[in-house]
């Protein structure tokens, strides 16, 4: 049973399309200029904005497995602006991802050539060991997008607080349609403030680290409060990061 209420929740999220998907800004302000400076924004080759993602080395960066794109852009908040712009050569999906419905969304993205970190380009540490994010933990999560359900998208980089939510609670309002493992709960449940649909990939970040990757929230609907937003838990995937940043491959 286990297994089918996995299977009903991939088909209700694919049924959804993609805005199914994603990390637009509900009820957050414009993130402050010199901040975030390892937020990217990864991109279709006609210049589309697709996915958020975040840069963890020279010439690595994180997102979610069921984003797409050929290149990224980084060093500016805004998108109409000029940024640098790299493509990529590797899309390094984990290996046992398979649908949002069966989590490991993650992937890293290896550059064309590494980025040089100054004033305009900064990487974000990880943790350095596997964790439980306590319940009621400030963190704060990033996008680019729409700001309300079917609103319009936004240039300028967004930012939110959100709150993580005890791991029980979270799987309870999930019940009907079990979570993965592996995954963090962070705001969109009793609250106003969250992620909404379109662009995934982007960071959940508490003390300063990106501890999660968001993931997938509960269809069209950002009137919040529904069910909590999920997004992939970074610190189960630390040894396969470290393999594949060690060899440069897949």
């Amino acid at each position: 049973m286990h297994a089918l209420h996995k299977l009903l929740l991939f088909h209700l999220l694919t049924s959804l399309g993609r805005d199914a998907l994603g990390s637009k800004i509900i009820n957050g302000k414009k993130a402050p200029e010199n901040s975030m400076q390892y937020m990217v924004s990864l991109q279709t080759s006609k210049g589309e904005h697709e996915c958020g993602g975040f840069l963890i080395s020279e010439d690595f960066v994180v997102t979610a497995a069921h984003c797409n794109g050929c290149k990224v852009v980084l060093g500016t908040h805004n998108l109409k602006a000029c940024g640098i712009e790299r493509s990529i050569v590797k899309w390094c999906k984990h290996k046992n991802y398979k649908n949002v419905g069966e989590g490991n969304d993650i992937m890293l993205l290896k550059l064309s050539q590494k980025v040089q970190l100054d004033n305009s380009v900064q990487t974000i540490q990880l943790p350095t060991s596997e964790m439980n994010i306590g319940d009621k933990e400030n963190c704060q999560v990033a996008g680019w997008g729409k700001t309300q359900t079917n609103g319009p998208a936004v240039d300028e980089l967004r930012v939110v607080d959100v709150s993580t939510i005890n791991k029980q609670v979270c799987e309870r309002r999930w019940a009907d349609l079990p979570l993965p493992d592996n995954v963090i709960c962070a705001g969109g449940y009793k609250t106003n403030k969250g992620f909404c649909q379109g662009d995934s990939g982007g960071p959940l970040v508490c003390n300063g680290k990106a501890v999660g990757i968001v993931s997938f929230n509960m269809g069209h609907n950002c009137n919040y409060p529904n069910f909590p937003n999920v997004y992939t838990d970074i610190s189960k995937y630390l040894p396969w990061i470290d393999n594949v940043l060690q060899q440069k491959n897949c």
